[in-house]
């Protein structure tokens, strides 16, 4: 299942991403979208997750937490 995460902080990196999502299962991929010109970080990113299941216990723990004084939101990618 693909999730998006919002409001990351802008220093937040692939594996940081990763490592934030791994806890609540199996990441198949993750990106962080980063701004073209200046490579820093447009403060979202896509995570995809091996089991739905797993995918919907994340959004559940991790939406609202805050994330380096950053509220993240976390909701399923259209």
């Amino acid at each position: 299942m693909k999730l998006i995460a919002l409001n990351l902080p802008r220093d937040f990196s692939k594996k940081d991403l990763e490592k934030l999502f791994k806890v609540h299962g199996n990441v198949t991929a993750c990106t962080v979208v980063l701004n073209g010109k200046d490579g820093i970080s447009k403060g979202f990113g896509f995570v995809e997750m091996e089991r739905e299941e797993d995918a919907m216990v994340a959004i559940e723990k991790l939406h609202g937490t805050k994330v380096n004084k950053s509220k993240i939101r976390v909701k399923p990618a259209k």
